[in-house]
């Protein structure tokens, strides 16, 4: 798709909203990486973990109550939309396209389901997850079976994930990278608007995030 001449740059992702998503990055690496360590490691396995989930509860609630192109009622579309997307014949526009929103929505359902099952998990050696000790060993004992499972599903969208990447900016074109670092991205579309990203936003977010941390912390005891 060509270039338009009257191009413009436009802050599309708030600070909040950036920072959450290399956050959860950084946990999802460190949580494979300390995953098959194993051993003391188990405990910062634990740390990010629950880092993780309360990352995901902030952006369920941003989700709703951020600013526009954070909220998933901006960007989650229909499967005509999908199609459009996966044939090329969609329209660029700011914030997430429809196959982004896919990998945002099975990024947040697989990573919290993940997170939320390793509170009950246990190796049976060294570690039990914070809440082992409040459940039978049948909860115990099917948190763990699929915290285990889920763990390949996470590498596989890890993987499909940076594929998705690679391929918007070689083959579409587009990039995905800069506008996630430096919030502004390229529009053509005049009557496109920028989002929110003012110190109130970021006193908000911070607050969700604070009161989502402070209650996986509580639950986690």
């Amino acid at each position: 798709m060509a270039t338009s001449m009257n191009t413009r740059k436009i802050r599309v992702w708030d600070l909040p909203t950036r920072l959450f998503h290399w956050l959860l990055a950084a946990c999802i690496a460190a949580l494979l990486i300390s995953g098959e360590v194993g051993g003391e490691a188990m405990v910062w396995h634990a740390r990010f973990g629950m880092l993780a989930l309360a990352l995901i509860l902030f952006r369920l609630v941003w989700g709703v109550l951020g600013p526009r192109y954070a909220r998933f009622a901006e960007f989650v579309k229909g499967p005509a939309a999908v199609l459009e997307e996966i044939r090329g014949t969609a329209d660029l526009k700011p914030g997430h396209n429809p196959l982004g929103a896919l990998s945002v929505l099975a990024m947040l359902l697989v990573i919290g389901a993940q997170a939320s099952l390793g509170l009950f998990s246990s190796d049976d050696i060294a570690f039990d997850g914070p809440l082992v000790r409040h459940v039978s060993d049948a909860v115990v004992d099917f948190a763990t079976r699929w915290h285990l499972r889920l763990h390949w599903v996470v590498i596989g969208l890890v993987i499909l994930h940076l594929a998705a990447i690679y391929w918007h900016q070689r083959i579409r074109k587009h990039n995905l990278l800069e506008p996630m670092v430096s919030g502004d991205q390229q529009v053509d579309d005049e009557n496109a608007s920028a989002a929110k990203d003012d110190a109130a936003t970021r006193a908000r977010a911070a607050l969700i995030f604070a009161l989502a941390l402070a209650l996986v912390v509580y639950l986690s005891r």
